[in-house]
């Protein structure tokens, strides 16, 4: 090879970025035999971690977060439990969501095997269909546990409260908090203590996203709106099929939009686990940003939220992938900077091509050039990035381009990506310190899932980005401020 040809493919090698430069993503060795598709997973003093199974057993494992994975050892702690999809440690006890209860489970005798059962609350019904997941969260800042109801069979409300948010309360009473859920993949808080939930594609979800579940609000799905009267609630919207999210909301302030839209199949198409990273940069610099598990693609996706006018909003990027089966529990350890997942692809396939899976990742230490916050202003966006920008592809329009879509609000199945728009990029300034670019554009659409493609934007140091696609849900655009004079 020629001097020259031999400089330019060194140099395209050197600047390539690949997932394992920045993250390493290592499976955890399984109890030899057994069927571990894992749905819940908690954190235990002493680096124990345990894992529920979508079949009911409860496994504590020693050794996760050891250098060497051949050490990992593995206890059966319980069984005979009803698909537990949410489960944490607290004060000696693992608490967990099943299909029909919220428990808690005790090993009273130090033997290292469950022997008291408790059933803190069972106030929702079960009919017996296979697709009436509960998924439980973690405690919230006032010590309630969430729990949303997945619809019978993905599309109708055959058991009571199905197709709700209920909260119970550190004294076990059942508080229905918010309508208008459809199939729930996962359930997580932001670092500010807000509850949020993964809904997947399918009925009155045009594609899957992420929710606010702001108490008292109505998520978007009408089916199960009858049992506000198990309660004396006052009635959830009857939205119009056919509609758009956006025309509903404002005739139903109640009526929350997604939070951020995960376009079908552009970015996965199962949403699942929510984590929120407050390590203070254990992880990379992805503070305060959540991490959403993907079943179908095998997947970690990051998310990076705002809140404009009162209502959440932000942006979705592609982030790890490769992992073994479908992603379903994602569980990140703050204080190591590590991210547990686990994984199942029974009932619906997954990229990650095993039948069950027990992984982690770690940050090598080295940061990806990416975009680190996308946030909107009146007239545009503002990009953060992780590094400094050359100033040339940071400013060129060609960098960019940028399309708008929504989709149909319906009581069909899905949607396709409708009300196309086009925004035009009009400017695009660099900040001083060249790690951020304020884009003025002519267009924003609200309601809209504006994806911004950044192909041609270069660090100072040459890089392309690791990934060049950002997905933003424009809900509200936020008010030109006036300043006033003093």
């Amino acid at each position: 090879m020629r001097p020259l040809l031999l400089l330019a493919a060194l140099t395209a090698t050197s600047f390539s970025q690949t997932q394992s430069d920045f993250y390493l993503r290592e499976e955890i060795p399984l109890p030899e035999g057994e069927i571990m598709e894992i749905s819940s997973i908690a954190l235990m003093p002493d680096e124990q971690v345990a894992v529920a199974t979508r079949r009911g057993d409860i496994w504590v494992c020693s050794g996760a977060y050891g250098e060497d994975l051949s050490k990992v050892t593995w206890k059966k702690f319980a069984g005979g439990l009803h698909e537990p999809l949410g489960m944490f440690y607290k004060d000696g006890s693992l608490f967990l969501t099943q299909r029909p209860e919220f428990s808690r489970i005790q090993d009273t005798d130090g033997n290292g095997e469950a022997d008291v059962f408790e059933t803190i609350n069972s106030g929702w019904g079960i009919s017996g269909d296979y697709h009436e997941y509960a998924f439980g969260s973690r405690p919230d800042p006032n010590g309630d546990v969430w729990v949303t109801l997945c619809l019978t069979g993905s599309f109708n409300p055959g058991a009571d409260w199905r197709g709700w948010t209920m909260r119970i309360t550190p004294d076990g009473k059942m508080i229905p908090t918010c309508s208008g859920i459809r199939s729930p993949g996962g359930i997580g808080q932001n670092a500010e203590g807000d509850m949020f939930y993964t809904d997947n594609q399918g009925t009155w979800n045009g594609s899957s996203s992420l929710k606010w579940l702001k108490p008292g609000s109505f998520q978007g799905n009408p089916t199960a709106n009858k049992y506000h009267k198990l309660a004396n609630l006052p009635a959830p919207p009857e939205v119009e099929s056919g509609s758009r999210v956006l025309k509903e909301h404002l005739k139903y302030p109640e009526y929350i939009p997604p939070a951020v839209v995960f376009p079908h199949a552009k970015v996965g198409q199962s949403p699942t686990g929510i984590a929120v990273d407050t390590s203070g940069g254990k992880f990379g610099p992805w503070e305060n940003q959540l991490y959403v598990g993907e079943q179908t693609h095998s997947q970690i996706q990051r998310v990076c939220l705002e809140k404009i006018n009162g209502i959440y909003q932000g942006a979705v990027f592609l982030f790890l992938e490769g992992f073994e089966s479908g992603l379903i529990p994602v569980r990140y350890d703050n204080d190591k900077g590590i991210i547990f997942g686990g994984g199942s692809n029974r009932g619906w396939a997954s990229r990650g091509s095993k039948k069950f899976t027990f992984e982690r990742a770690k940050w090598t230490g080295k940061t990806p050039f990416e975009i680190l916050t996308m946030s909107a202003k009146p007239d545009g966006f503002v990009l953060n990035f992780t590094e400094p920008v050359e100033e040339k592809s940071a400013t060129d329009l060609k960098s960019y381009s940028m399309e708008a879509w929504t989709y149909i609000l319906q009581k069909d199945y899905g949607s396709p990506e409708v009300d196309q728009a086009t925004p035009v990029i009009k400017k695009a300034v660099l900040s001083p310190d060249k790690k951020s670019v304020r884009l003025t554009i002519e267009g924003l659409v609200r309601g809209h899932v504006h994806h911004l493609n950044s192909s041609g934007v270069k660090s100072a140091s040459g890089q392309g980005l690791w990934h060049k696609d950002a997905y933003y849900t424009l809900n509200e655009i936020p008010k030109i401020e006036v300043e006033t004079a003093h």
